[in-house]
């Protein structure tokens, strides 16, 4: 389990850079855009990532 954990956690970095490595301009807005929202709108779209992760996962498995 701890493996599959390590490897789940090594291919969201990779994921996660993609965006800045091809593109650091809008990644650069992107980030200056987020710092403007409000908490409460950034906690809906990270439970809105968590349960679409959650989601697909249980599709999955």
């Amino acid at each position: 389990m701890w493996e599959d954990l390590a490897k789940a956690f090594c291919l969201m970095l990779v994921l996660e850079g993609i965006i800045p490595f091809l593109n650091p301009g809008r990644w650069r807005s992107l980030v200056a855009t987020m710092a403007t929202v409000n908490d409460r709108q950034l906690r809906i779209m990270g439970l809105a990532s968590m349960l679409v992760g959650a989601g697909l996962l249980y599709i999955i498995k």
